[in-house]
């Protein structure tokens, strides 16, 4: 396909003139949720708006990213290099940092359906103007809002032999969809503009996620100001959050799909999983020690011990970076392909991968090729790697791909014996072990995608989300196509709070106030009720810390809900599994008692039996009360293997001095969560002194060696009292990662 050209733009500037000149002044915004925001072109048009008053400009969107600022004086100090080193060289979201400090002007608003996770909770514009959607419902409810401008990075077709083409690459998820109803919206006369703004750092992904750069209206091409992609550091999973991911590693099953979401949990996860797969002994000594089979059967019917042989296929809207770690460690390996009768016999054992006269006749067996082949069979055939390419169907028979002409009656002996000659195919071909919606991740992440083999890209497949979190059919695949794909699904999604009754919290407050959103946890939960052999499974934490005061997860009731009751299925905290589908009300809130803190259980049960939910003459098994952090940690260390659960797996963003500093600052902001603790912290810290200089490099990390004015002697005291402590708390074994 020839380059287009015409379209394109080196300067933002002209974009905004080419937008306008096409939608006018009132412009309804949809920019894709997390990475793929052209940041450029959307800064260009956020500063034309704040110098044009009438410019009416709704930017509607999920998931802003921003550079971490620190709220307080010392959260400052600390973050400031972190994010310099990090974020130096990538332009920042004007509008998103206008939004976080409220000072948009009255022409602009902004909508998002996703927020980062507790970054609004006091931003009452954005509250008031969050839009609550599942996320397949994105599309139809972005244009109910009136979207009539598109904006989205994408990746450059030159660099990679696809000259006039583009990637979607990181966020096709919902683009694919919306684009074509846009231009439908634009045939029935309202005007709209697509515009893509290039960016050679965006890793290159094939498949759905390819489209012709001409579908877009506006192109901004400027290699030269390209810049890298914004990632998320990772974070360090805690022993809770290790034990969570060891268990749900149970309840995989050999053949079977994932799906998982971003954060510590879902680290955790991969990190079992990796050991189940490659360290069995070890992962099984833990399986063993805590009795899993024994305490939580649903592990054994569900699940599985033993490593991969077959292969998991991750389906997940976002593809986080441990897909890729378990693509790399030879676990996500289960091919799905675009047809459902071939799945089918796939997921049956009847075909393997490798072609063959058997898997011929299977096929004719099956219907779904004839035994005299008619041309759309050798189409189909040849699309799925089965005859080898080059093969097609002539007025004088079969020709094959080495010229010889045979019979189309695969039952001609001299037929079949061409084919196993020459004529059949390696593999077959098409197949993917990872569909994904979206994706965003730490640098590592970014640049393993932008190396990958050819061979292992093609095995990825970025794609509508309508298409990945529902069953219902879509231009991409019909339900019959996603059920055989779909096989024992596992749904692994977190929630912050889960009720007695069966309900999940997972993104907001029962005083109304939006954590981060709904996203698609619903879709997957629901999905997991329809499909056969899947199981919806949700994570949490058993307890949260509230300042000083640490309090459970596993709460008798609560004033809002993200998950039905009626949807309850599998719930893991660090303390077990829970498995609530089909189980009458009163086994529902024992199983989650069974896996709540022991700090909270008689209260729960008191609540629970008093509710007449829970008999009164029911009392807490002794096996029960064991549920507590330092059994948590006694459990991880009988595996004898500092690298078997570290607290960061796959890399870290932050150095060594740059996490002792966080624990120590962390420590401090727990210490001051109310009046009275506040109070108690400062005058323990103006006692505190740094008399043999132990804390000088850290010191000097924070910017305080050399305090100045009041301000920074109070805050260099607070830090070397901060230090003091968690030094204190590792002495006495009271620290976690």
């Amino acid at each position: 396909m020839a380059k287009s050209t015409d379209k394109r733009r080196d300067n933002p500037e002209d974009c905004v003139d080419r937008v306008i000149e096409r939608v006018g002044k009132n412009i309804t915004l949809g920019l894709p949720l997390g990475l793929g925001k052209p940041i450029r072109f959307v800064n260009a048009l956020y500063q034309r708006a704040c110098q044009d008053p009438e410019i009416q400009l709704h930017i509607v969107t999920a998931l802003s990213l921003l550079a971490p600022e620190g709220s307080s004086s010392l959260e400052k100090r600390f973050m400031a290099p972190f994010a310099r080193r990090l974020y130096g060289n990538i332009p920042e979201l004007a509008y998103a940092r206008d939004v976080s400090r409220n000072r948009l002007p009255d022409n602009v608003t902004v909508s998002e359906f996703f927020f980062k996770a507790g970054s609004y909770l006091n931003n009452e514009s954005q509250q008031r103007h969050y839009v609550c959607t599942n996320y397949t419902h994105a599309v139809r409810d972005l244009l109910a809002i009136g979207v009539n401008v598109v904006g989205q990075m994408v990746s450059p077709g030159e660099n990679h032999g696809c000259p006039g083409q583009v990637s979607l690459s990181c966020n096709p998820d919902l683009s694919l969809d919306i684009f074509p109803l846009l231009r439908e919206k634009e045939a029935r006369g309202t005007p709209v503009a697509l515009m893509a703004e290039m960016n050679a750092s965006l890793p290159w992904l094939g498949n759905h996620a390819v489209i012709a750069e001409d579908d877009f209206d506006v192109v901004l091409s400027d290699p030269a100001s390209d810049y890298p992609l914004f990632s998320a550091p990772q974070m360090s999973v805690s022993p809770a959050d290790h034990l969570i991911g060891f268990y749900a590693s149970a309840l995989l099953r050999d053949g079977g799909t994932l799906q998982v979401g971003i954060g510590s949990l879902g680290v955790g996860l991969v990190q079992s999983t990796i050991l189940r797969h490659h360290r069995n002994p070890l992962w099984r000594a833990l399986y063993d020690h805590l009795q899993v089979a024994e305490q939580f059967p649903v592990a054994a019917e569900c699940g599985g011990t033993e490593p991969f042989e077959v292969g998991l296929y991750g389906c997940s809207e976002m593809m986080v970076d441990g897909f890729l770690y378990l693509m790399q460690e030879g676990i996500l390996t289960r091919e799905v392909f675009g047809d459902a009768g071939l799945q089918r016999l796939v997921n049956e054992g009847r075909l393997t991968t490798e072609p063959s006269l058997e898997m011929l006749d299977v096929l004719v067996g099956e219907g779904l090729i004839d035994p005299v082949l008619r041309n759309r069979d050798v189409l189909w055939l040849l699309e799925h790697g089965i005859l080898r390419q080059g093969a097609a169907l002539e007025q004088d028979g079969l020709r094959l791909a080495d010229g010889d002409g045979v019979s189309p009656d695969i039952t001609d002996p001299r037929t079949r014996k061409a084919l196993t000659e020459g004529g059949l195919g390696e593999r077959l071909s098409g197949g993917c072990v990872m569909h994904g919606g979206f994706y965003v991740g730490p640098e590592r992440f970014y640049q393993a995608l932008r190396d990958l083999p050819e061979e292992q890209r093609r095995k990825i497949c970025m794609t509508s989300v309508g298409f990945i979190n529902q069953l219902y059919d879509h231009a991409y695949g019909d339900q019959k196509l996603k059920v055989a794909q779909r096989a024992h699904g596992r749904f692994i999604n977190t929630a912050m709070m889960y009720t007695l009754g069966g309900a999940a919290v997972s993104d907001g407050l029962d005083d109304g106030r939006v954590v981060s959103g709904v996203g698609g946890q619903y879709n997957f939960v629901a999905m997991a009720h329809e499909l056969p052999g899947a199981r919806s499974i949700l994570a949490l934490r058993a307890t949260r810390q509230s300042g000083d005061n640490t309090e459970s997860n596993i709460v008798f009731n609560y004033g809002h809900c993200t998950i039905p009751r009626h949807l309850r299925d599998i719930v893991i905290t660090e303390y077990g599994i829970a498995d609530l589908r089909g189980q009458p009300d009163e086994e529902v809130y024992l199983r989650l008692i069974r896996i709540a803190d022991s700090r909270f259980q008689e209260e729960l049960l008191a609540r629970a039996q008093k509710a007449g939910k829970v008999s009164r003459d029911f009392c807490l098994p002794a096996h029960w009360r064991n549920n507590t952090p330092e059994a948590v940690r006694k459990a991880l260390a009988i595996v004898d293997d500092p690298d078997a659960f570290p607290a960061f797996p796959f890399g870290r963003d932050f150095t060594d001095e740059e996490l002792t500093l966080g624990k120590a600052l962390k420590g401090l902001a727990a210490a001051s969560a109310t009046r009275r603790g506040k109070l108690s912290l400062l005058w323990q810290a103006l006692r505190a002194k740094d008399e043999d200089e132990r804390y000088t490099a850290l010191l000097e990390r924070m910017g305080l060696r050399n305090p100045r004015g009041l301000r920074d002697r109070l805050d260099r005291k607070l830090v070397i009292h901060g230090l003091q402590t968690l030094e204190s708390r590792k002495a006495t074994g009271n620290q976690t990662h």
